[in-house]
């Protein structure tokens, strides 16, 4: 009897065992919801801006030029009224001292209900700034600073035969602009392209950027006044008396090519992406210029962003672990990233994770409610996103449940310290094989976007778990100033239920390497489970006897097999190189995103070839009818090319 209970006991632990073992990996949406906002027959959001107000009531503005309050916005049936209308592509919203301000594509505007009736009847100009005309001159903001002026950013415009290039036809486009309430404009920065995404953080002015000319990837930057962010066009108008910003265009271009080349016909080449050529990076650029301001953090092309949008800070007591870090929206990809930042040596550097996706349109705009859930306001006309709407307002909220990520990620002399937000499983945080770190980096030239460059596998030589499980220290080889360094944690497990990362890969911008003490070889694990045994060689066996067949004549061969076409592989078997190389950030399937369809790409009957090439070097001429370049893109070997060639062309039907 006592045997049986002792085979009953193991064979319930064994089962309990199992069970956990088993226990699938809770996901994003086990934690953050994603919740629709209802709105009401009529409007058509495409929202531009969102601001709450003191009472708790939403502001929106609206691409369409309208502006909006929602009057208890969390609650089910939330009450609409619109408050104006007949503005101009509005792409933010502020509110002050019971007003609320607007930047149309031309100006600042303030919007005042007098006489109280819920409907704004007095429009007034606080400042106006030129335009060209070009569609693409759009102004975001405004953003209320700490001192009570407003932060605005102007987009570029692109050239008429140079389509390609962006250019600032008109001053103050490509800069932000400081605007005091009485009406008074200083030029505060230059050098930006597409600010989208401007924020007041923590008191300071900080902007997103998206990817172009100029632009190897998107990332956030910290703007100080004076600053050239980067892009060359704005530099025209620097030599204006007011400009804080003292580079100049021609000096500029004596340092760099901008690659401004004609044919034979005496037509304006578009430069392409060069393979094993010499470049420059920003951090080489800067030596040169030093007013040119480096990205905070990088926010790699195609994984967490393709059109970066509104930065916010994490609130105190709001979505858990993560109070205090940065959530940015993109609108590309409809997506949400995380940043954990730290100043080290006096420069902001940090980690940047994906943190939610699936929203159904392009996130443009961000704004924590008063129930410390967030306001994600979204739009796609023109620019393209994934999803599957054109524009929205969605909620998303906490349900106070902690996941299992990595919470921050710091740098040390050695490699990295990454802080858990639970305790991890021992035996595989002390495994070298449950980690993987490669760096990279992105050219700095007017080509439309970079290609990652100088990638390079970082050895990983030993890791460090604290006592209480929270945090893990791994020594990287060959750290790289300025780079971005990819480190993944596939491998690793929470203590309890034995999940893996909800996401397990972060994205450090490493700006600066820390001083300090090192770990020595007698405080790390060195265990790799990856690594090989030594079998020893089995003995080899004695040749068969042969069997008396006599050898094939001389002339005669043995019929070959018939060839049969190769078969085309199934989207299963190209998905995880579709996702390796972000194809699946601009593309779908059977719908129009920012990039073509792969079902239409298919009809153009491309050979394995020709797809192999455009992916190297993308002809956006082809698709004159999507707004954003594909950019090049020669890190997709040719053999995945061709697979992903292979799989594409079997679409056409």
């Amino acid at each position: 009897m006592r045997n049986t209970f002792k085979k009953l006991a193991i064979l319930a632990l064994s089962f309990s065992f199992t069970t956990v073992f088993a226990q699938e990996t809770p996901k994003e949406e086990d934690f953050f919801r994603i919740n629709k906002v209802r709105v009401p027959e009529g409007p058509i959001l495409e929202v531009g801006g969102l601001v709450t107000l003191p009472n708790g009531d939403l502001g929106i503005s609206t691409r369409r030029g309208e502006v909006y309050i929602v009057e208890n916005p969390t609650s089910a049936k939330p009450y609409w009224r619109r408050f104006a209308y007949g503005l101009h592509e509005i792409l933010g919203i502020a509110y002050k001292n019971g007003a609320l301000y607007v930047a149309q594509r031309g100006e600042l505007t303030k919007l005042i209900d007098k006489d109280q009736d819920g409907k704004a009847d007095v429009y007034e100009t606080i400042y106006a700034w030129p335009l060209s005309g070009h569609y693409h001159e759009y102004s975001f903001g405004p953003k209320l600073m700490p001192d009570g002026t407003f932060m605005v950013t102007g987009n570029v415009a692109f050239g008429d035969e140079e389509w390609w290039r962006a250019e600032s036809r008109v001053p103050m486009r490509g800069w932000a602009m400081n605007i005091t309430e009485d009406g008074k404009m200083s030029p505060y920065a230059a050098g930006f392209r597409s600010p989208a995404g401007i924020g007041s953080i923590d008191g300071q002015f900080y902007y997103t950027e998206n990817q172009g000319d100029w632009v190897g990837s998107g990332g956030l930057w910290k703007v100080k006044k004076g600053d050239f962010m980067g892009h060359p066009a704005s530099l025209r108008w620097t030599n204006l008396p007011n400009s804080p910003v003292k580079l100049q265009s021609d000096f500029f271009y004596s340092q760099i090519d901008e690659r401004r080349t004609k044919n034979e016909q005496g037509r304006y080449i578009k430069p392409e992406n060069r393979v094993n050529e010499t470049f420059k990076t920003l951090f080489e650029m800067k030596k040169v210029f030093p007013e040119l301001r480096l990205p905070s953090v990088w926010l790699p092309y195609g994984i967490l962003g393709i059109s970066s949008a509104e930065p916010v800070k994490i609130p105190a007591n709001t979505f858990g672990p993560f109070a205090g870090q940065i959530l940015v929206g993109d609108q590309g990809m409809s997506i949400i990233s995380r940043i954990f930042m730290e100043t080290v040596k006096g420069e902001e550097q940090g980690a940047a994770f994906l943190f939610r996706k699936g929203f159904r349109s392009g996130v443009l705009r961000l704004e924590w409610g008063t129930d410390g859930s967030l306001f994600v306001g979204e739009t796609n006309r023109g620019w393209g996103s994934a999803g599957d709407a054109n524009e929205g307002l969605e909620r998303l909220v906490y349900n106070n449940k902690t996941p299992f990520e990595m919470k921050a990620v710091r740098a040390m002399p050695d490699g990295f310290e990454v802080e858990f937000t639970m305790p991890v499983d021992r035996k595989s945080a002390e495994d070298l094989a449950s980690y993987d770190a490669e760096s990279f980096i992105y050219k700095y030239h007017p080509v439309y976007g970079s290609p990652p460059v100088n990638t390079e596998k970082l050895k990983i030589s030993g890791v460090k778990v604290s006592a209480d499980g929270l945090k893990a220290r791994i020594i990287v080889q060959n750290l790289r100033q300025y780079y971005i360094h990819t480190l993944t944690l596939d491998g690793l497990r929470s203590q309890d239920g034995f999940y893996s990362l909800v996401h397990p890969v972060a994205y450090y911008t490493l700006n600066q390497i820390p001083d300090g003490n090192k770990l020595s070889a007698n405080e790390v694990s060195t265990k790799n489970s990856a690594t090989p045994v030594n079998v020893p060689a089995k003995k080899t066996a004695a040749p068969k006897a042969t069997t008396g067949k006599a050898p094939e004549a001389k002339g005669t061969r043995t019929p070959a097999k018939p060839v049969t076409a190769a078969k085309a592989p199934t989207f299963k078997e190209v998905e995880g190189l579709l996702t390796k190389n972000t194809c699946l950030a601009c593309h779908n399937q059977t719908k129009r995103q920012i990039g073509p369809p792969f079902v239409e790409i298919a009809k153009r009957k491309y050979s394995p070839e020709k797809i192999f090439q455009l992916i190297h070097n993308p002809q956006p001429q082809n698709w004159p009818g999507y707004s954003t370049e594909m950019p090049p893109m020669p890190q997709v070997t040719k053999a995945e090319a061709l697979k992903i060639a292979a799989w594409i062309n079997s679409l056409n039907k």
